[in-house]
């Protein structure tokens, strides 16, 4: 699968496995056919690995002058190190609510963005990425856990199932990476 005309076939596939041919919602709604939920966990991981219309998180991040993981470019509230952190802290945030249900949240929106613009040691940014790399592979394996329901709500939130994880990821980081390459290129070092 790839992109979004996939996306528009799986919704179609999974409204028929799920609902069955007549539309209606069966006993449980959950329980969709192996294939399918093969498919919706390929199509889910590829958009947290890669991306199809816009430039991947490792692209955005590339060869950064270390001098400018502090700078902000005039007229935004930002740095590029804030933005990266950002999305580490909520990516972790997500990716704890999923598996742990006694976990506590930071406080919104101090907990989920670094007060200052820079780091203190130019070795956390790197370790930032890879917090971000990491914990998307920790993600990963708990949409690929075969054990795991995919649309059942956790019993410790208001709604929130595995499926809607991780499109939330995907779509902040996507927003988020935006936001980086915009700095990037008002900072004169993306071409």
């Amino acid at each position: 699968m790839n992109g979004y005309n996939d996306f528009i076939e799986f919704q179609k596939m999974s409204n028929q496995s799920v609902n069955g041919p007549s539309g209606k919602a069966g006993k449980n709604s959950s329980d969709i056919g192996s294939k399918t939920r093969h498919d919706l966990v390929k199509l889910l991981s590829g958009f947290l690995r890669k991306a199809d219309a816009h430039i991947t998180f490792e692209e955005a991040v590339k060869d950064i002058p270390s001098g400018y993981f502090g700078r902000k470019a005039d007229g935004l509230p930002y740095s590029l190190w804030q933005e990266v952190e950002h999305i580490r802290i909520t990516q972790k945030d997500i990716l704890e609510f999923c598996r742990d249900a006694h976990y506590q949240s930071p406080p919104w929106p101090e907990g989920y963005w670094p007060s200052e613009p820079a780091p203190l040691q130019d070795t956390a940014w790197k370790e930032s990425i890879e917090g971000i790399m990491n914990d998307r592979k920790e993600f990963i394996r708990l949409l690929e856990d075969p054990a795991g329901d995919l649309f059942k709500p956790f019993p410790h939130g208001s709604g929130q199932n595995l499926v809607r994880e991780a499109m939330l990821i995907v779509d902040h980081t996507s927003y988020h990476v935006g936001q980086i390459m915009i700095i990037r290129r008002l900072l004169g070092i993306y071409k």
